[in-house]
């Protein structure tokens, strides 16, 4: 009997997966059938679909919300999905484009069509990949151009911090003494520490 896997992506960590989770789960998709990966659609070096591919075999089925939920790469989207279809053997049905199911049209029309449809739709979610990245550095260049500056912000240590760092050396204080003192971290006296080494060079 022919198992259901879904897959789902989305880009980060802080986005929400819900809307593609609801939609396999109308599709009766077991919980413990549905991979999950929270990570950039630009390649496919993602931990859970590597094991969906290891897991699914000759005859079964795969929902994806979208086309761009499998990946943003053009030709690695066509190339996995002659893996899944041609090599595994699998069926593949993208919710939000009826005409990518391959379980319809397998006569030379249907895969001639579906095969259109796919190359258009791979083309759009790495264009959209292509213009988010060129939208996020132009918003970092005029972010830049307001005088906002990105990085670890500057240390903070106090005024007197060098000369307590020559205490420190000199033994004449304990390190807890010159963090409570100086009110920093251990961190933050170890940075300060290399920059000033960096400093000198």
């Amino acid at each position: 009997m022919a198992d259901v896997y879904g897959y789902v992506r989305v880009s980060t960590k802080d986005q929400n997966e819900d809307r593609q989770m609801i939609a396999l789960k109308e599709k009766k998709v077991p919980l413990d059938s549905i991979f999950m990966d929270k990570q950039s659609g630009k390649d496919f070096k993602r931990s859970q679909y590597q094991k969906l591919i290891e897991k699914i075999h000759n005859g079964d089925l795969l929902y994806i919300m979208s086309i761009d939920r499998l990946g943003r790469n053009y030709e690695e989207i066509q190339h996995q999905w002659r893996i899944l279809t041609k090599e595994i053997g699998a069926d593949i049905c993208v919710l939000d484009m009826p005409l990518l199911d391959t379980r319809n049209g397998k006569d030379l029309m249907g895969s001639f069509i579906a095969d259109l449809v796919l190359q258009i739709l791979s083309f759009v979610a790495e264009s959209e990949r292509v213009n988010i990245q060129k939208r996020q550095q132009q918003g970092i260049a005029a972010a830049k151009a307001k005088g906002v500056k990105f990085g670890r912000p500057s240390l903070a240590v106090p005024d007197n911090f060098p000369m307590m760092v020559e205490h420190w050396r000199m033994k004449e204080i304990d390190l807890d003494v010159l963090l409570q003192e100086c009110r920093i971290s251990n961190s933050t006296f170890y940075r300060g520490i290399r920059r000033s080494v960096n400093t000198q060079n």
